[in-house]
């Protein structure tokens, strides 16, 4: 007998069918960001389809680590940065081709998907496609640090002590944007890009007296933030917009020399064991209702068509005092990145970390 439980969630429009099928569950194992997948959502889907989501919180380098080590083992979903999933591809063979067949294509914001499928592009086939968007720019505390208008504001002797950045790849772009270089247009020349890689270096190890602490985690970010042991970061827009719900004096900025913008995609691991269900959660989640409840939890906006209407009023608001129109216009969108340059940018970090 199939005996079922059933609830409403009116707000969100949906009822949730708890099954007898629920107790022999099969499993989705879902590498992603934190906040993307958020427990009110994993329930809907498991109501709906009978499948578990086993969900590991991870960031671009270790997903490649993990994806790398085990030649695309060990999870059947994965939610790389869409820069990132050609290049580690070709270099480490850890990905599937999507079957777009098995995509409703109408869920998605159609310029979205065409720019990451065309990013996330491997010997004609693509690996990609998009799910949540936003930039990484300054959090700025306006009544301690009202001048901190670029990247390299981050440097002056005024903050000394005071300010937080994670020693990551992001970094070393948006301050080469901020000297008035252009790393993107270097990639396809590893030697003009380890040139503008070493004169970031050299403007890092000088403003190291000037870091509190190098973050590597957002909640880290916002603590400092919080207590005023920083007053100005580097971090994401999520991260500026959930502080000004504590403190109205900090909020997500974007820099003059340009915003960095990112769009977070769904790979298919080349070992999935569960491809199907990964196909599943992909068009579950991209409707716009369950989209619009990803982006309260993650703090970011996702590629679904149609969701930012059910975002709450409050998130769009910050959005528009962040960003005006010359600033969305003067976003700096992250092209895929070329075979060798982590490499690089790996020696450069490591420099930086180790200097006194």
């Amino acid at each position: 007998m199939n005996i079922s439980r059933c609830r409403s969630l009116i707000a969100v429009g949906f009822t949730l069918c708890i099954t007898a099928q629920s107790v022999n569950a099969e499993t989705l194992r879902l590498l992603t960001w934190g906040g993307y997948a958020p427990k009110i959502v994993v329930d809907m889907f498991k109501a709906e389809t009978g499948i578990d989501v086993e969900v590991t919180k991870s960031n671009n380098e270790d997903m490649i680590a993990k994806l790398s080590a085990t030649r695309g083992g060990g999870f059947d979903l994965v939610q790389p940065s869409q820069d990132r999933i050609a290049s580690a591809h070709a270099e480490f063979n850890i990905y599937k081709p999507i079957d777009m067949s098995q995509i409703d294509n109408k869920l998605f914001v159609a310029s979205m998907l065409d720019a990451t499928l065309k990013s996330s592009m491997y010997e004609g086939k693509s690996y990609g496609v998009p799910h949540i968007w936003g930039t990484s720019g300054l959090i700025v505390n306006s009544e301690q640090a009202a001048n901190v208008k670029d990247y390299t504001d981050l440097c002056n002797d005024t903050y000394r002590g005071k300010v937080t950045y994670r020693l990551k790849r992001p970094t070393l772009i948006a301050f080469a944007f901020s000297m008035g270089l252009d790393p993107f247009a270097a990639y396809d020349d590893p030697a003009e890009y380890e040139k503008i890689m070493l004169q970031v270096q050299d403007k890092l190890i000088s403003c190291k007296a000037n870091v509190k602490a190098y973050w590597s985690g957002g909640d880290a970010m916002k603590n400092l933030m919080r207590s005023n042991e920083t007053v100005a970061a580097m971090a994401w827009d999520a991260g500026g917009w959930q502080l000004n719900d504590d403190n109205k004096a900090i909020s997500f900025v974007a820099p003059t020399s340009g915003a960095l913008g990112w769009i977070d995609a769904f790979a298919i691991p080349r070992k999935s064991k569960n491809e199907s269900a990964a196909y599943k959660w992909i068009n579950f989640v991209m409707q716009p209702k369950v989209a619009a409840m990803i982006t309260d939890s993650a703090g970011n906006f996702t590629a679904s068509k149609g969701a930012d209407d059910f975002v709450n009023a409050s998130l769009r608001a910050k959005y528009k005092a962040s960003f005006d129109t010359a600033a969305i216009d003067n976003i700096k969108w992250y092209p895929p990145v070329p075979a060798g340059l982590e490499m690089i940018e790996g020696k450069v970090l490591d420099r930086i970390k180790a200097a006194k």
